[in-house]
């Protein structure tokens, strides 16, 4: 009921807060005999961790996780696997300013609200810090995934302000600090975040996820139909205002004619509805796409309150990242597998005997692949 949990059959609960000793979550549900070790999971967290260049916030974290069990001679034994992430550079005294004053656009006021109190250190329970332990988690959902379907997810910057990503190449995605998959736009993008970052102020972002060769047949109709579920993921990211599931809000423009995926023996012909069909998977890519506020810790001047209700002016203070959208890449694919993984047992648990006599096609985008 307080929300700390996500999934069904593969469940991830997530504790601690940004400045407190430590973050750690408890993984349930994951199958037994996958192999599975801190360094299988370590790849992901150093890619989401701060203080890895000029561009993010420059907190320091080693973001080294420890498996503290469900884990036996390198194995999954089918138990909880519980995970553990100290936190290292804590400068709580960066926050001291704002105990009695809500900073706009952060969580501080509802939490106060909510709660009658809340810890100001760095946003505590609402800070992005919390994802960390989720980019691990993901990792174990991606590993199974990986080796027993080939399932690959891919996550990528699309657009950082006014500039947009035109050509994806997954191998370059990893190979710059923005996740950026178009080689022809990282000189942009630095004198773009070179030129922000004096003016003291941040932008958004748009973050997208493709997923390859997803088994046909994952999701469940009506309330828990597989786009919701991972409209709801995605939505659960710190900073996330909006998603959208293959053309997204293109659509609107679109004519019935132009939408409709058509289908032929050698598959369907195209993916506008970004790999689901009435909630269930088709076999294609899935798409994924989501828009990241900027961040609301900025050093540019600001009006607010404070706890007597009287008008302030207000600066923050710390260490932030003036464009969230960029270290959000592998927390959207983390939580992508982890409800493909959450999918799967579903159906699994539900469908593993089910036989259609219908031919599994091709995707445009992706093979398609039977869900056992």
């Amino acid at each position: 009921m307080s929300g700390n949990s996500f999934g069904k059959l593969f469940t991830v609960t997530t504790f601690g807060e940004s400045h407190g000793i430590a973050i750690g979550g408890v993984v349930d549900g994951c199958p037994p005999g996958l192999t599975l070790s801190e360094a299988d999971l370590q790849g992901d967290l150093d890619r989401r961790k701060p203080g890895t260049s000029r561009y993010t916030t420059a907190r320091r974290e080693d973001d080294e996780v420890q498996i503290l069990s469900g884990v036996f001679e390198g194995k999954t034994t089918g138990t909880s696997i519980g995970l553990l992430i100290k936190n290292k550079d804590q400068r709580s005294q960066d926050y001291s300013n704002i105990a009695d004053r809500f900073r706009p656009g952060h969580a501080d006021y509802t939490y106060d609200q909510k709660y009658g109190s809340r810890d100001y250190r760095g946003g505590g329970r609402s800070s992005a810090r919390e994802t960390a332990v989720r980019v691990a988690a993901g990792g174990i959902a991606k590993k199974y995934l990986k080796e027993v379907h080939g399932v690959e997810v891919h996550g990528y910057l699309s657009q950082l302000g006014p500039i947009s990503v035109e050509n994806v190449d997954h191998a370059v995605t990893n190979t710059n600090p923005f996740f950026c998959p178009d080689e022809s736009k990282l000189e942009a993008l630095d004198e773009y975040m070179r030129e922000l970052k004096k003016s003291g102020d941040s932008i958004g972002a748009k973050v997208s996820v493709v997923v390859k060769n997803v088994p046909v047949g994952l999701g469940e109709p009506v309330f828990d139909r597989l786009d919701a579920d991972i409209a709801h993921a995605m939505m659960g990211i710190n900073a996330v205002k909006g998603v959208e599931i293959g053309d997204g809000f293109e659509v609107i423009n679109q004519k019935g004619s132009e939408h409709r995926d058509t289908l032929s023996p050698e598959g369907f012909q195209s993916n506008h509805a970004g790999g689901v069909l009435g909630g269930i998977s088709t076999g294609q890519d899935l798409e994924v796409h989501m828009a990241l506020k900027p961040t609301s810790s900025i050093s540019v001047p600001g009006k607010t309150i404070n706890k007597q209700g009287e008008e302030i002016e207000i600066i923050t203070k710390g260490r932030h990242d003036p464009c969230v959208g960029i270290r959000a890449v592998p927390i959207a694919e983390a939580m992508m597998a982890i409800v493909l993984m959450d999918h799967y047992l579903r159906h699994r648990a539900q469908n593993a005997s089910v036989v259609s006599t219908t031919v599994a096609i091709a995707g445009q985008a992706g093979q398609a692949g039977k869900a056992e």
